[in-house]
């Protein structure tokens, strides 16, 4: 059968790759943000990025790989936590992979962990694909990103909506980051023999994220999209609300799972 997920509830610290991130970038995790603080009260549903989403591109370019794999593809990918608990088999067993084999796609916009992302593609190379220092989104371009100065939860708050809670109470603080389209992502690196797993943890960003991935011609190429919605945010409309739901029933029409998820990693 295709590769299952098994989710298991409740906080479980997760240590092995922080450990080996440590150890091969040193204080890298330590490295200061040079950014400006803004007062902006506009959320990026309003105003920035300026790009439209693009779902379909004939200029994309597929890869040539026949080999089917696991592809996890993890939006909003931190340190690399959730990727550990992949490898733990915390979203199925590894080794049921197709060809026993995987690739990982880590998607951060958080400076803060550019050393241990770019640390975990280096140990694992040509499995591993660090997009450190992007923010995911539905279209190119670049965008201001606000830092949850918050050290205790791990910045589990930086989002691209300035008027996110814990973008809020650090005092909107932003940097500014290129975007990666999602879909070209999945477009380029995926092919109809993998089992594709989609991690959607992106503080705001799936409003625009998922109704946008809805309208890709191939987006049966997903099998499963873990998707943690922020509907509590105030900046995020109830038209946004609307989409999202639509664009969810698009996708399970199209035969992708969505379970109820949420993730206690930081």
């Amino acid at each position: 059968p295709h590769f299952q997920r098994r989710f298991r509830s409740g906080q479980k610290v997760i240590t092995m790759i922080r450990g080996l991130a440590l150890l091969w970038v040193g204080q890298a995790s330590a490295a200061k943000i040079h950014s400006n603080a803004s007062a902006s009260t506009v959320s990026f549903f309003q105003a920035e990025p300026q790009c439209q989403c693009l779902a379909n591109d004939a200029s994309w370019t597929k890869t040539a790989r026949t080999e089917p794999k696991c592809i996890f593809i993890d939006l909003g990918a931190a340190d690399g936590n959730t990727f550990a608990k992949f490898i733990e088999n915390d979203y199925g067993p590894v080794k049921n992979c197709p060809s026993g084999k995987w690739e990982a796609f880590l998607v951060e916009a958080n400076p803060q962990f550019t050393g241990e992302l770019n640390a975990l593609q280096e140990n694992f190379p040509g499995q591993v694909h660090s997009f450190a220092d992007h923010a995911a989104f539905s279209c190119e371009g670049t965008t201001s990103f606000f830092i949850d100065a918050d050290a205790t939860h791990n910045h589990w708050g930086s989002s691209m909506d300035a008027n996110a809670p814990d973008a809020m109470k650090s005092g909107q603080v932003k940097v500014t980051v290129p975007m990666v389209n999602v879909v070209k992502l999945i477009a380029e690196n995926t092919i109809p023999g993998d089992w594709v797993m989609l991690k959607v943890d992106i503080e705001g960003a799936e409003y625009n994220v998922v109704p946008c991935l809805a309208q890709f011609t191939e987006v049966s190429l997903v099998d499963r999209m873990y998707l943690e919605e922020h509907w509590w945010f105030e900046s995020v409309t109830e038209a946004a609300k609307g989409a999202l739901a639509q664009g969810k029933q698009q996708l399970m029409a199209k035969n992708v799972d969505i379970p109820t998820y949420y993730t206690s990693t930081f």
